[in-house]
């Protein structure tokens, strides 16, 4: 497939110079399409247009589309990495890959700012002093997550005024799902405690988490408190429970993310699943559908296009490319990104 390249492109890409940065295509109507960055302009914006390109569909109908291009040079790679996310997020162009449905996922949130920190359930991470951690692939799997949790933690998920006067308690106090504090059965320090271990919970600390709900549980009862000693033997068979679901899969301990990525050899439809490890167990996996990821037009997959070619260097560009994306995207907002990041092709 040839394709005749505009003068002004072509113009455009004999100035391009040998420096990190970010570049940008536009069409005719001078839409953003694509945003990407590199650590030699020249390099990469050349190679959209060279054969080997053209034999992957989605670069195909790309290309045929830019009218124009823009970039800008910067210091590092790093830099270009933060700008290139930054056009991303405003021009939201049609070609680079996105999360399905562009949504925001799920995060669970722990009101820390407050007193007595309720437990939510949010799409978007605000700089307001709270916790969040996720973010999951649906509101059930967060949901889900926070049910097991709440028979371990009984948070709050109330908005009433903790003031520890009330005269009666809510019926999760009742059913052991809170602890009462606005009826004075639970005191500021005792509630922000067993939230942080919570968090510490969440964060894979399983193993010092429930050491110290042991412990808990012998000083209540060498205190003759035998009723708190069995509510936090309840909470700890529970937590057990959540424990023994989280296979160990790494002798050191570590904390990695596991990445693994499926694409259809017709459609190249592409689907991710990261497998989150903390302190060397699995404690969670999450499933992704890339969106943008093959060549669409009005949602529908053009009948003629080609399938894409066997296994070549432009391939596995293109499926590096569409992995540095959804990495890119993934940890954009994260609360914690691990210092050891697994990919699988």
């Amino acid at each position: 497939m040839t394709i005749q390249i505009p003068d002004k492109v072509a113009q455009k890409l004999d100035n391009l110079p040998d420096k990190p940065g970010c570049y940008q295509m536009l069409d005719k109507k001078g839409k953003v399409i694509y945003v990407g960055k590199a650590l030699v302009l020249r390099n990469r914006v050349r190679s959209y247009f060279h054969a080997s390109a053209q034999r992957d569909a989605k670069t195909s109908r790309l290309v045929s589309e830019i009218a124009d291009l823009t970039w800008w040079v910067t210091s590092t790679e790093l830099e270009a990495l933060i700008l290139e996310n930054e056009l991303i997020k405003r021009y939201k162009p049609h070609y680079n890959i996105k999360l399905k449905d562009d949504r925001q996922f799920p995060y669970i949130k722990v009101h820390w700012q407050d007193d007595f920190p309720k437990v939510s359930v949010v799409r978007r991470m605000q700089k307001d002093g709270a916790r969040y951690f996720g973010p999951y692939s649906s509101s059930r799997a967060c949901y889900q997550t926070m049910d097991a949790l709440r028979r371990v933690f009984p948070y709050l998920d109330c908005d009433r005024e903790i003031t520890g006067n009330d005269a009666r308690p809510c019926l999760y106090y009742h059913i052991k799902l809170c602890g009462g504090p606005c009826i004075g059965k639970q005191n500021r320090a005792e509630y922000r405690k067993m939230l942080q271990q919570m968090m510490n919970f969440l964060q894979g600390d399983s193993d010092n988490v429930l050491v110290q709900m042991e412990s808990q549980m012998e000083q209540a009862a060498e205190n003759l408190q035998f009723e708190l000693a069995a509510i936090y033997r309840d909470r700890i068979k529970s937590a057990q429970r959540i424990v023994e679901q989280q296979k160990i899969i790494s002798a050191a301990m570590e904390d990695a993310d596991y990445i693994a990525v499926a694409q259809d050899a017709r459609t190249a439809d592409a689907a991710v699943q990261v497998f989150t490890v903390r302190n060397g167990r699995l404690i969670g996996r999450e499933n992704y559908i890339l969106e943008g990821a093959t060549l669409v037009e009005n949602g529908v997959m053009d009948e003629n296009s080609p399938a894409p070619a066997e296994s070549s260097q432009a391939d596995e560009r293109q499926l590096g490319m569409l992995i540095g994306e959804f990495v890119q995207q993934f940890y954009d907002n994260a609360v914690f990104v691990p210092k050891l990041i697994l990919v699988q092709a």
